[in-house]
């Protein structure tokens, strides 16, 4: 059985990690078996920890705030990962600009909480909400140099209901987030 190793980078509670723990870590799929060789956090107090710690599995943190630059941030974290044997990394929540020094190193794909090209950035979610359009959604993509601008692999997307509040909204984007993100990983991975 072929194994297919990953690192999963995140900066907060975790929640999509969880599901990747859940629905893909140590799973076989019809070609292979895929492991997180390596798990990232630029947050020491991120809830994300605790949840990979249920799973038996050590977060690396590498504060970004302890490096004089982005650049050296990014060569620090594509050393752990190069190191890790993965051959994908997945941004779960990773709330961090990267440089090329990460972007051309390593391949990488990224959850964003939009509709991509719309709605890039830290804000999507409020403002996909107060746009004018009827549906909202979420996008995976491959990470480039452009913020949320690389390959879009996929996407889903769900009616925004008339009186709907963000509360509403944010939880139909988690939902989605929860469900496409492990699959698109098992995609990329699983092939013959």
């Amino acid at each position: 059985m072929v194994i297919k190793k990953i690192a999963v980078l995140f900066s907060g509670s975790g929640s999509n990690l969880e599901k990747i723990l859940e629905n893909v870590h140590c799973k076989i799929f019809s070609t292979c078996k895929i492991e997180i060789a390596c798990l990232i956090c630029n947050k020491k107090d991120a809830y994300g920890i605790q949840r990979a710690k249920k799973y038996g599995l050590e977060t690396t943190i590498i504060e970004h705030i302890n490096y004089d630059d982005r650049e050296s941030f990014d060569k620090k974290m594509v050393e752990i990962i190069k190191k890790s044997g993965a051959e994908l990394v997945v941004l779960a929540g990773f709330m961090r600009i990267l440089t090329p020094e990460f972007t051309k190193n390593v391949n990488a794909i990224n959850l964003h909480p939009s509709l991509l090209p719309l709605f890039k950035g830290a804000h999507a979610i409020e403002e996909s909400y107060n746009s004018d359009m009827k549906v909202g959604g979420i996008s995976i993509h491959y990470v480039s140099e452009e913020l949320d601008g690389g390959e879009i692999i996929e996407q889903e997307c769900f009616k925004k209901e008339d009186g709907m509040t963000l509360e509403e909204f944010r939880a139909k984007i988690h939902a989605l987030e929860h469900k496409l993100l492990p699959k698109t990983i098992v995609d990329i991975l699983d092939k013959n």
